[in-house]
């Protein structure tokens, strides 16, 4: 594939995506879904063409052929399930998040969502279906009239900061395209577009117009309890019997510490930990305004197995993220103001027990690189990096090739600055960096608005696992690559785009969903 198609193609299958993005269900929003839908495997498909692992796909027809066809046939399967049966859509998308196969992809080992993308297949082509516009989630008359979530943005009509969600989410979507032409890395900055930002606009187009009801909104809760407590006697498992599935480096790296850590069946143990305190957080969110008996010893009890399951994984940066979003139930079900002078008081406390603990060699450059895992260098040189070019950076997906070539060090990072806004600065400059700080204020505005006088359960979830995601990504980045953020947008979105026509008619309604 030369590189004037592989450019165009990128930018088409960026646009097809803002498509997706911001037009409403009917003959236009169809179209540029399908050819999203279309470009985003092509365009990986041509640029890995040379590739160990497609050469043996293309040395073996019959065996490209029978994984197309089967491709395919799944995804119309799933057409005609989610056709039949609209709930189904969105379960099917909850579920298939965590899931990621290895694969082979420009020299490294990949992990994909090929579950998550086969659902959105199938999900595309109900869209394109007559009548097939709006799927998922029921009655959202009877949602609207109680209260209790539910109802579409488009349907609705919803302005401020509801509106505005969508367009930012879009222009992100459009510059990390057009600056991965200029990367220094054009065939990483292609693969984040294609393997991330592509597909996960068309999850949030299929979920954008989703009802959101009480019974849709338990379904989704049913899904990820079950799926965590599964990962939990997984990763519980692997802790008694000291034995990974997978990820060498982890393996490795469990043989030179005295604890030992486990992901699961997540290639990264941070990546474990992040999904179980999201689960931890939805689940407190359910947990801490339950009226019922056995919701409330149900819900303890996925908390406490999540909780279990969490420890073993030694994923700091998801103990901070499960505090953000507890610190955001905390505020909405009791104080704010005391909320806010609680966490002032803790990160004091923090502080002050590093500094007891370590002395003032805390505070020198290698003993934090050393305590951070060789992160803090990375944030160094990522904001180095930032340093040269401010305005418009090195380029989307840039980031190792532009440290390995400007950063005198003698280890190449990773992948990231394992700081999301560091990467983004060093990658797209005051322009990404702007644009992506518009967007975090805007979504916690659309779904924080009016939650304080107007009570909504399931709002409030999407707000406190949203904070935590977006703590989690200041020490591990992956932001914008990891799917559950585009759930939590969409679910957002419809939930607040509900919330504007009428008035929710008490001031605390524990029974909201």
């Amino acid at each position: 594939m030369s590189e004037f198609f592989a450019g165009f193609g990128l930018l088409l299958a960026a646009v097809a995506a803002c498509g997706t993005i911001l037009l409403p269900p009917g003959r236009l929003r169809a179209p540029a879904m399908l050819v999203a839908l279309i470009l985003f495997p092509a365009l990986i498909l041509g640029d890995q063409w040379h590739s160990q692992q497609i050469v043996d796909l293309r040395d073996s027809l019959g065996r490209l052929i029978g994984l197309g066809m089967l491709a395919v046939g799944t995804s119309a399967a799933l057409a005609y399930v989610f056709r039949r049966w609209p709930v189904l859509l969105p379960l099917a998308i909850v579920a298939a998040l965590p899931f990621r196969v290895p694969l082979e992809a420009g020299g490294d080992t990949a992990n994909l969502l090929v579950p998550l993308y086969l659902v959105i297949s199938g999900g595309v082509l109900t869209a394109l279906l007559p009548g097939g516009g709006v799927v998922g989630g029921t009655a959202p008359e009877e949602a609207l009239a109680t209260g209790r979530g539910g109802g579409s943005p488009a349907a609705t009509g919803p302005a401020g900061p509801t509106a505005w969600l969508p367009r930012l989410l879009a222009g992100f979507v459009l510059l990390y395209a057009l600056q991965a032409l200029y990367s220094p890395d054009f065939s990483k900055g292609l693969q984040n577009v294609c393997f991330f930002f592509v597909p996960f606009s068309l999850v949030y187009g299929l979920l954008r117009d989703v009802t959101w009801d009480r019974r849709l909104l338990t379904l989704v809760l049913w899904v990820v309890a079950i799926e965590a407590v599964a990962f939990v006697f997984v990763g519980t498992v692997e802790y008694l019997s000291r034995e990974l599935f997978w990820n060498d480096q982890v393996i490795r790296s469990n043989e030179f510490h005295t604890y030992f850590r486990v992901n699961s069946v997540f290639w990264d143990p941070n990546i474990y930990g992040r999904y179980l305190a999201l689960v931890a957080v939805i689940a407190m969110s359910a947990l801490l305004w339950a009226q019922e008996r056995r919701t409330f010893a149900l819900l303890t009890a996925l908390v406490a197995a999540v909780w279990f399951g969490l420890l073993f994984s030694f994923s700091q940066s998801s103990f901070a993220a499960l505090l953000g979003g507890l610190a955001v139930l905390a505020a909405l079900k009791w104080s704010w103001r005391w909320t806010l002078a609680a966490v002032g008081a803790c990160a004091i406390a923090g502080v002050l027990v590093v500094l007891m603990a370590g002395g003032v060699s805390k505070l020198s450059p290698d003993r934090l690189n050393v305590d951070t895992g060789g992160r803090a260098n990375l944030v160094s040189g990522g904001l180095h990096l930032f340093g040269q070019r401010p305005v418009y950076g090195y380029g989307s997906g840039g980031f190792p090739k532009a440290y390995r070539e400007h950063i005198d060090t003698d280890k190449a990072p990773v992948s990231v600055s394992h700081t999301e806004p560091i990467t983004i600065a060093a990658e797209q400059g005051l322009l990404g960096l702007l644009l992506y700080a518009a967007l975090i204020a805007v979504a916690l505005w659309t779904m924080a608005a009016g939650l304080l006088r107007h009570l909504s359960v399931a709002r409030a979830a999407v707000l406190a696992a949203f904070a935590a995601l977006v703590v989690h990504s200041m020490a591990y980045a992956g932001f914008f690559e990891d799917p559950i953020a585009w759930v939590l947008l969409a679910v957002g979105v419809s939930l607040a785009a509900a919330n504007q026509p009428r008035v929710v008619a008490s001031c605390r309604d524990t029974s909201a969903a």
